[in-house]
């Protein structure tokens, strides 16, 4: 759709902040001044990964995903939002004759604040869709940050062992990515793995709950379902590249794909595993070719209907790299920021990807959703003593009021990360800011 003019703001472009919000969890997310350069890709690979691929930001123009506003700097805050959950234009401001103009490719709804930013936020948050009741979750630990994609089952159960010893309190054990042959063959075990049921045999041994990573959306180039069944796929969807390989999307319009994805969390569940990260979430809502003609975003929700389906109504879903407004009301913790690194900055400089600083800007402004829509997960606790700058990340999670989980191997704590891990795992805060 092409972009049209729907209002404008009469301020002094220099006194003027704006707020962008991005597409989907790694999406850059804060308030800027008129003068700054606002975050934007590297390439045209980390365009589709971790913005919104469809709608490239022009030069000189800020853009929110569903959501821009703008601080005119007299206390008063206009906004601009997506009319729903399924409707999510592109919102852009331009400065034209000493004039802010707001253009956007789709309806939208427009609201004016006196009380600053972080009022306009949540009363924006609160009136989108209903706020639902969210139980404390309790902590985790994930195997991500520690064992990256050469994890194996024994890693994960001498880490249970240890969470024990310690009195670290991890109620959730989450096996992340790398227990998996392919990018698609979710039940297919990497060689060198060990054994999926053995992990959650052990967990649910010592009372605690089990959670599983997938990608749902992505069929990877390797991988056997993409060899077996190429008419699974969105014809035309480019999902990037990762894990050195070409990324596809599973057409969850095709019925045989929509009964196979439903099976995958089917039989998952069916081990005793009740979380479900869901990683890589951006690709279900891709343009392209599909068995229906349905657009994105009925697409990506009806695949996420498809997992519940399977993965039962008490299961846990946990949406990664997951757009945001479109996963309203289908997920019950979200990643709200790029993922945490063991380093401060990225190394291409760009705020989407993994580092410290991205992670801490972006959960912060995403702070005001939590226990409003879902349960924030502002990322993992890492803290073992290579890790820079640790003490600002620890400082970081201890003021949100999200999901808390360690992925260091416990092992490789000191004294300072010990402590420091065992403080910060506490269930997540059941009222929002």
């Amino acid at each position: 759709m092409s972009f049209h003019d729907i209002g404008e703001v009469a301020c002094r472009p220099d006194e003027a902040r704006v707020f962008e919000h991005g597409w989907q969890s790694w999406s850059p997310t804060g308030s800027y001044r008129w003068t700054d350069t606002p975050p934007r890709p590297a390439d045209e690979t980390i365009q589709i990964l971790c913005y919104r691929p469809e709608t490239p930001v022009p030069a000189g123009t800020f853009q929110g995903e569903g959501l821009l506003a703008i601080e005119t700097g007299d206390g008063a805050v206009e906004l601009w939002s997506a009319p729903s959950p399924t409707e999510v234009p592109s919102i852009r401001v331009r400065e034209e004759g000493g004039r802010l103009v707001v253009s956007a490719d789709g309806p939208v709804r427009h609201r004016r604040g006196e009380s600053g930013l972080g009022r306009a936020l949540r009363d924006w948050a609160d009136g989108l869709a209903p706020r639902r009741e969210f139980p404390a979750v309790p902590p985790m630990w994930c195997s991500w940050y520690g064992y990256w994609d050469k994890v194996t089952d024994a890693d994960v159960i001498d880490n249970l062992e240890l969470s024990e010893r310690f009195g670290l309190g991890a109620e959730m054990f989450l096996v992340d990515d790398g227990y998996e042959a392919g990018i698609g063959d979710w039940l297919d075990p990497r060689p060198g793995f060990g054994d999926l049921r053995r992990v959650v045999d052990a967990v649910t041994g010592a009372g605690r709950r089990t959670g599983i990573w997938t990608a749902p959306f992505l069929v990877g180039h390797r991988s056997r379902i993409f060899e077996e069944h190429p008419d699974w796929v969105v014809g035309g969807a480019y999902a990037g590249h990762m894990w050195d390989q070409e990324l596809a999307v599973l057409d969850v319009t095709h019925p045989e794909a929509a009964e196979h994805l439903t099976g995958v969390f089917r039989t998952f569940a069916a081990m005793g595993i009740t979380h479900f990260k869901l990683d890589y979430l951006y690709a279900g809502a891709l343009a392209g070719r599909r068995h229906e003609d349905v657009d994105p975003i009925t697409a990506y929700r009806r695949g996420l209907e498809l997992v519940r389906q399977g993965a039962g109504p008490d299961a846990t879903l946990h949406g990664c790299g997951a757009p945001m407004l479109p996963s309203i009301g289908l997920v019950d913790i979200m990643r709200v920021s790029p993922d945490i690194a063991p380093t401060l900055h990225p190394r291409s400089g760009d705020i989407s990807q993994p580092s410290q600083l991205g992670a801490r800007l972006t959960g912060a402004a995403r702070e005001f959703l939590h226990a409003r829509w879902w349960v924030n997960d502002p990322d993992c606790i890492i803290v073992r003593p290579e890790v820079e700058a640790r003490e600002e990340w620890a400082r970081h999670i201890e003021g949100t009021g999200g999901l808390r989980g360690s992925s260091d191997p416990i092992a490789a704590l000191d004294a300072w990360g010990l402590a420091t891990t065992r403080r910060l795992m506490v269930p997540t805060a059941t009222e929002p800011s």
